[in-house]
C-alpha cells in the first residue's frame, strides 16, 4: 500500500453499528504529523468530537471523545483498518468500542470526501 496522508482530509459515513453516534451529517476533518494523526468531528448527532490515533502501516489505533447533541459525554477506543478504494479515495473501517462500561462495540465505515 502506498504511503496514506490524512492531513486535511475530510471523511463522512458510509455505514454504521446501531450503537454507533455519528450519522451521515457527521464530518471528520483529520490532520497527520508523521505517525501522529487527529480529528476534529461534528454534525448531525454529535456537538463535538475529537480523535487521536496512531498510524502503523495500514492501521489506525485510536482513541475518541465526543460530545453528542443530547449533551451525553461519551469516550471509546478503535482499531481502524485503512485502504485505498477503486476511485483513490482513503477508506476506513473501525472496530471500535464504547467505553462507557456498558461494552457496546460495532464496526463502521469512512470515505474521503
Amino acid at each position: 500500500m502506498k504511503k496514506i496522508n490524512f492531513n486535511n482530509k475530510k471523511f463522512s459515513l458510509i455505514e454504521n453499528s446501531e450503537k454507533g453516534t455519528v450519522n451521515s451529517d457527521t464530518i471528520f476533518e483529520y490532520k497527520q504529523d508523521k505517525e501522529l494523526v487527529t480529528a476534529e468531528y461534528y454534525g448531525g448527532s454529535v456537538k463535538y468530537g475529537k480523535i487521536i490515533a496512531v498510524l502503523n502501516k495500514d492501521k489506525l489505533d485510536m482513541r475518541y471523545q465526543c460530545v453528542t447533541s443530547d449533551n451525553e459525554l461519551k469516550t471509546g477506543k478503535a482499531i481502524a483498518e485503512v485502504s485505498i478504494s477503486k476511485n483513490g479515495k482513503i477508506r476506513l473501517k473501525l472496530n471500535w468500542e464504547w467505553l462507557d462500561g456498558k461494552n457496546e462495540k460495532g464496526v463502521s465505515e469512512y470515505i474521503e470526501n
